[in-house]
């Protein structure tokens, strides 16, 4: 726990020279990235300034408030924005400001950050880079991408490094391809001249991973292949890249090559993304082994992580029985992910109702916010066995709860500006459009034979019209139509969608692209969905 700065006085005007090595053992330990050190910079701090010459403020609060953001003391760093506030340090003072802007972003309160952000007087490159950091790090991905612009729209400042990567880390985040192709013209435009910006490992991770997460894995792919140093993240953020758009044998072929012909030495995060990738492709005796290596000849202790792969690669392949063998034998407590990818496999498989109802409890029973999901997935269940009564008691038991299915949204990219939908929706202001095309797309629909598939749609015994009405009003259907109505001709329809997609809304994105002779590229909450002539990347198994 870090030091308390309650009894800490108000520094005295008197002061030491700023190069006092008082100061800079702060400064040192403030920077180590140890907690240890970062702990005793906060004790430093409180010393220095009960002391009857503490040093300036605005030289020994920055570091302070650097102490305060690595460990995401917030009480702590609480304190210290009183105290600058006291002294006028903050906001006038804008390095600061910027030191507190930064502690505010790293203890996960972007508000706060932006709201003192705005009252800075003399912002700096800095307080910009900050507070779109403070925005992008906490996946306020459009709310970054709008102070970027505004940065560029209000100000005389040209964008760095730093900069570049917190607008590539948000267009990841957003989707947004054509924004992220143009943060990376502007890094090889503005800082061409300040070394060489491709054999920057870092900023080369980030455009993979920006690629990748935008769904042009081929130029996710061309990055990395171009890359003339690498380092482990590199290795890792490619093969998940790969696995997560389903290219599945690629995914594991590279991890194959990093570890057999490269002699990189993989850590847990790239086994994360190598059994990732045997789960997408139902590679059950391959994530077996993989799981088996990483524990055996890499010597890694098995995560909560590895552990919820291997379940869901069990689970979903049938393996129950063993999956939950492998639960059972965990090193740390199941968390509420894995009994509801249990409990989604029990749904899907038609397993043992009583089994269903296990899991579910095992579900209710851990902490989680994602409570209503698994009501949901129960519910499912209930619906599969036609047990109606139970429907309505889970239903029930949600209201009564206050709890609410998680709103499903889906967002597309179009000329720069990221156009969110969410189910039903008709805020947008080409909505009497949007909906007249979904209107032909159901039409096309209907002669090609399509008959939707009920089975996910809300659980409503005996209206199945309402049932297909919910249905037809899916974010990702609003999506595609606005996609249809002002893509260019030729390019990929690019969607990106904060849940699992739906068995009927899968079906019908793989029939459009035949009626309609487009690509539909899906980002949902477990992986990518290349829809083109009729078929998905995915093979069905998602």
């Amino acid at each position: 726990m870090a030091p308390s700065l309650a009894a800490t006085p108000l520094p005295a005007t008197s002061s030491h020279p700023s190069s006092s090595s008082s100061v800079q053992l702060l400064r040192s330990l403030a920077r180590s990235r140890r907690a240890d050190h970062a702990h005793r910079a906060l004790l430093l701090f409180r010393s220095l300034h009960a002391s009857p010459s503490p040093p300036p403020p605005h030289f020994s609060l920055p570091a302070a408030l650097s102490a305060a953001s690595f460990l995401s003391a917030l009480p702590e760093g609480r304190q210290l924005h009183a105290l600058a506030a006291k002294l006028a340090l903050a906001p006038a003072h804008t390095v600061v400001a910027n030191s507190l802007l930064h502690l505010y972003a790293s203890c996960g309160l972007p508000d706060a950050a932006l709201a003192l952000f705005r009252c800075i007087p003399a912002k700096s490159l800095v307080s910009w880079n900050t507070a779109v950091d403070a925005l992008a790090s906490n996946a306020d991905h459009l709310g970054a991408l709008d102070l970027f612009r505004e940065m560029q729209r209000d100000t005389g400042l040209a964008p760095d490094a730093y900069t570049l990567q917190s607008v590539l880390g948000a267009c990841a985040g957003a989707g947004a391809l054509s924004l992220g192709v143009y943060a990376h013209a502007l890094l090889l435009r503005e800082l061409g001249g300040h070394g060489d910006v491709s054999r920057d490992v870092l900023i080369n991770n980030s455009l993979v991973d920006l690629y990748g997460k935008c769904g042009a894995v081929e130029l996710a792919r061309q990055v990395f292949d171009r890359m003339p140093e690498r380092d482990v993240t590199s290795w890792n953020v490619a093969i998940l890249t790969l696995a997560n758009h389903g290219c599945v044998r690629e995914s594991v072929e590279l991890f194959d090559r990093m570890t057999r012909v490269e002699n990189v030495v993989p850590n847990a995060i790239t086994f994360v993304a190598v059994l990732s990738a045997c789960n997408h492709g139902g590679m059950v005796e391959e994530g077996r082994r993989y799981f088996d290596m990483m524990v055996g000849e890499y010597r890694i202790r098995p995560r909560i992580e590895h552990y919820g792969c291997m379940v869901d690669i069990l689970a979903r392949a049938g393996f129950i029985e063993e999956a939950l063998d492998v639960v059972s034998g965990m090193n740390c407590r199941p968390d509420a992910i894995i009994w509801r990818s249990l409990l989604d496999a029990c749904c899907r498989q038609n397993a043992r109702l009583e089994l269903s109802e296990a899991m579910a409890k095992l579900a209710l029973d851990v902490p989680d916010d994602a409570v209503s999901g698994v009501y949901v997935l129960l519910s499912r269940v209930y619906a599969f066995a036609q047990k109606w009564n139970d429907v309505g008691m889970v239903r029930r038991l949600m209201s009564d709860e206050g709890l609410k299915k998680e709103p499903g949204f889906s967002s597309i990219e179009m000329d720069g500006l990221v156009h969110q939908f969410v189910a039903g929706d008709t805020s947008h202001p080409q909505s009497e459009e949007i909906y007249a095309k979904l209107d032909e797309i159901g039409q096309r629909l209907a002669s090609s034979g399509y008959k939707p598939d009920l089975s996910e749609a809300r659980m409503v015994a005996g209206m199945d019209h309402t049932k297909g009405a919910a249905l037809r009003l899916h974010s990702e259907r609003l999506a595609i139509s606005f996609g249809l109505l002002k893509g260019t001709a030729g390019a990929p329809i690019r969607i990106l969608k904060n849940l699992r997609v739906c068995k009927d809304c899968h079906t019908i994105s793989k029939l459009i692209t035949g009626l309609y002779g487009v690509e539909i590229i899906v980002r949902d909450r477990i992986r990518f969905h290349h829809f083109k002539d009729g078929a998905c990347s995915c093979k069905d198994y998602w």
